[in-house]
């Protein structure tokens, strides 16, 4: 039960409330003041500042007559109300609508808003004011938060952004806008694909061409011999920056009518397939048709490669050797194409030479050169076991005797190399073996999966700087591995993301010092995060179980290390072959190796060839002067 004082108390509120709300207003003492009336599209009778906005999307002849319709209809609108006064017809032509970029008109007409000259804004519909939700339905909140707030009507639907009850519909528009523009962009790029696909690429306006009547390539006389001079001077040996400031300097036109050349300008000449008569379609793609964004394809898209397609300026092989050359000029490599070697006999037998600035061999190169060495029925290391050992009368039987490891032990001093970011740096006692020879050269052997480095002569086109004197000790210096690395990792089928680490032992004489690595026992240091986030996926090294934190890695092996301590004792004697018991035929450690070709020859033209035509186009200038 409620008690007696409760329910009293509560009577009570309820009365003064009854008496608050029945209170008589003094109407001598009151006055009343309406707001201002709201800003309607239909009513005329209230003085508006109008602008028009109209749009078309591209530029051809067809959208001009839209274009100027709007622009005409419009104005008899505005004239028809009284009480408006046209500010201006701001209009965007050739201009997409998923996007504010290049809108120019778009954005002058919104400033103006933000500066108080406009009251109300008329356009079309909500397609031709915007194709993105987004940006459609913030710049109508945006205006109509101004402190003298802006409307707009959309004609063809009817909708005055100003009203309470527009937000809905006008979301609604909107979205159904731009999910219009992207059927058409996908319309567009099923189209495109058909004919890029179908036989019939894309051939813009290209420096050294012409277009005839049907629209195909035909080589330009006045140009062509300016792209041709380029080629040929980047491949005589001359830097695009020199290439340009040449152009420049001889008068040379660039397919816009320019006279000034930049290297960027070069580079578009020289990465252009169509030069050589080739057309590759595709290169770029646009992956967002809101933003309209270009982006380089790599593999993103399909790509259709049309070899012949047209008369070229160079030869395939002059503009092969170009590609090669600009790829690996950021490497600081300036030949054309590097020699690939491989060591016939002796130690390194199998090892193939890395050239430290050169990007343009690949996996398959590397493997076809080492294996050219070996006869098919040879055996790998991989293949030894301790069945066919035969054991002389009195001696001890070692089959059951293992070789212990010595990553199990202090493996931080003993001589390994790491590879990890781009970068395969030796450890101290590697480098210090090796003494004042801070020169080395890198060899791989993807056969036997082996990795080397040995000491080499100063003038090695392929010697690279492996340790620094500091302190009167020499301390391990990185050696950078832009060019190569990528491969490498592939060659060793090595997860690009991980850092590996790899013991090796060291072959040595009075004038010379090799170190080799086995790729098989390689250790691997896992981010612990990644360790631990890897469920569900199945990576490259999920056969190795943690072996102990290094810093912020997990230190792992390989798990046939788990149950052994090391390699048997007879396959480790079969696998380091004493160097005492080698002739010194089979020694070689200093062996240039002999050059392995990959693929197809290129025949870049003549040197004395390229050399004459630069000459005669440099005197031209000359002759035509006078």
């Amino acid at each position: 039960m409620i008690d007696a004082s409760v329910r009293r108390d509560n009577e009570e509120k309820k009365e003064r409330v009854r008496r608050r709300i029945n209170t008589k207003v003094d109407s001598a003492n009151y006055e009343f003041f309406p707001a201002k009336k709201p800003v309607d599209f239909y009513d005329t009778e209230i003085e508006q500042r109008v602008a028009v906005y109209a749009r078309v999307s591209t530029d051809n002849v067809q959208q001009t007559s839209s274009y100027e319709l709007q622009k005409k209809y419009y104005e008899d609108f505005v004239v028809h109300h009284p009480n408006w006064t046209l500010v201006k017809i701001y209009a965007d032509e050739g201009i997409s609508g998923t996007s504010l970029a290049h809108r120019d008109e778009f954005n002058r007409m919104i400033t103006d808003c933000r500066n108080g000259q406009i009251d109300m804004i008329i356009t079309k519909s909500v397609s031709r004011f915007a194709r993105n939700v987004v940006d459609c339905i913030s710049m109508v909140r945006m205006l109509a938060d101004l402190s003298s707030p802006v409307g707009v009507f959309f004609e063809s639907e009817c909708i005055f952004s100003l009203k309470d009850d527009s937000q809905m519909a006008l979301s609604f528009q909107a979205t159904m806008a731009q999910e219009e523009s992207h059927i058409r962009s996908r319309s567009m790029e099923t189209s495109l694909r058909m004919r890029l696909d179908g036989g019939l690429p894309l051939t813009p306006k290209l420096l050294g061409y012409s277009h005839d009547s049907d629209g195909n390539l035909v080589v330009n006389p006045e140009e062509a011999p300016t792209v041709k001079l380029i080629f040929y001077m980047y491949l005589y040996g001359y830097t695009t920056t020199e290439i340009a400031e040449a152009l420049t300097e001889l008068g040379r036109k660039t397919y816009l009518g320019n006279v000034n050349w930049t290297s960027n300008s070069i580079v578009q000449v020289l990465r252009n397939e169509r030069h050589c008569g080739d057309v590759l379609t595709r290169k770029t793609f646009t992956p967002n048709y809101l933003n309209h964004k270009s982006r380089k394809n790599k593999g993103d898209r399909p790509q259709s490669l049309y070899r012949n397609h047209h008369k070229g300026i160079v030869s395939r092989d002059d503009y092969i050797a170009v590609q090669q050359m600009l790829n690996s000029s950021k490497y600081g490599n300036r030949s054309i194409l590097p020699e690939l070697r491989v060591i016939d006999s002796g130690l390194l037998r199998g090892f193939v030479t890395i050239n430290p600035r050169w990007a343009g061999f690949k996996t398959a190169d590397y493997y076809q050169a080492s294996a050219s060495i070996y006869e098919p029925e040879e055996r790998q290391a991989d293949n030894l076991t301790t069945a066919s050992i035969t054991l002389a009368p009195g001696d001890f039987d070692m089959r059951d005797f293992e070789i212990a490891r010595g990553e199990f032990f202090d493996s931080n001093h003993h001589p390994y190399v790491l590879f990890q970011d781009k970068t395969i740096k030796f450890s101290a006692a590697c480098v210090r073996s090796f003494g004042k020879n801070n020169l080395v050269e890198l060899l791989v052997n993807p056969v036997e999966m082996k990795f080397a480095v040995r000491t080499a002569a100063a003038g090695n086109r392929n010697a690279v700087v492996f340790s620094k004197l500091s302190e009167g000790k020499y301390q391990p210096r990185g050696v950078a591995g832009s060019a190569y690395m990528e491969t490498l990792f592939q060659l060793f089928h090595w997860d690009p993301d991980l850092k590996y680490r790899i013991a090796g032992a060291l072959f040595q004489t009075e004038t010379e010092s090799a170190y080799i690595f086995d790729v098989h026992d390689a250790e691997v240091f896992i981010k612990s995060y990644v360790l631990s986030g890897k469920q569900g996926v199945e990576r490259e090294w999920e056969s190795v179980r943690p072996l102990s934190i290094s810093g912020k890695r997990v230190r792992a092996v390989p798990e046939e290390w788990v149950d052994s301590f090391g390699k048997n004792y007879y396959i480790h004697q079969q696998l380091s072959t004493p160097v005492c018991d080698q002739s010194e035929e089979d020694w070689k450690l200093r062996i240039e190796g002999q050059l392995y070709e990959t693929g197809q020859k290129l025949h870049v033209t003549r040197f004395d060839e390229l050399k004459e035509y630069i000459r005669q186009e440099f005197s031209r200038r000359g002759r035509e002067e006078g």
